[in-house]
């Protein structure tokens, strides 16, 4: 995949030193993982897809001041957010030391002012509210809803990055959209 290219035909509007940011970050991560398995994806066209993937909602997230990314990882979707939201303070939470450690290095690294890596799992977090939940591949979404009842309020958009399963998530009580995309499907909960 051409990273570049296909954000580009997607008409995604990024800062002038995301792709510079993202190289740096490709580059610290295919050296972590060898040692430290930070994510199942090795080689770059499998990372390309997973910040593809992690970027892709910018196109129709509302701007926001505050995101909580629940479970970063190796920093998909939150890190990818937090460098083409430059503008938005990002909180990472991710409980595995290795994992909050290689963030941390990011942040550092790149200067990153708007990035905050919490290393504990999100139910030990203080309560704060955020404008933007984020999580993918974390558990389901109504385990989801109860993760993060304490970091939203009824104008926070919930963001949680899906399978076709998603379906089965979900019920008509619910205000969300599901956009999908070739790989993905995004289900955003929240108010219009």
């Amino acid at each position: 995949m051409d990273l570049k290219a296909t954000l580009a035909s997607d008409n995604i509007k990024l800062p002038d030193n995301f792709f510079y940011n993202i190289q740096k970050y490709k580059e610290h991560l295919f050296k972590w993982n060898k040692i430290h398995n930070m994510t199942g994806a090795k080689d770059e066209n499998s990372i390309n897809e997973f910040i593809y993937d992690a970027v892709f909602p910018i196109s129709f997230l509302p701007k926001a001041k505050t995101l909580l990314d629940i479970g970063t990882g190796a920093g998909f979707p939150g890190m990818i957010l937090a460098l083409a939201l430059p503008d938005t303070k990002v909180t990472l939470v991710e409980p595995l030391a290795k994992r909050a450690s290689f963030l941390q290095f990011i942040k550092a690294d790149l200067g990153l002012d708007n990035v905050r890596v919490v290393k504990k799992r999100v139910e030990e977090m203080e309560d704060e509210i955020f404008d933007i939940v984020t999580s993918r591949a974390v558990t389901d979404t109504q385990m989801l809803l109860n993760l993060s009842k304490n970091f939203r309020d009824e104008n926070s958009k919930l963001l949680f990055y899906k399978g076709e399963r998603v379906y089965d998530e979900v019920d008509e009580s619910m205000k969300h959209k599901i956009i999908k995309t070739k790989n993905r499907h995004y289900l955003l909960i929240g108010e219009d």
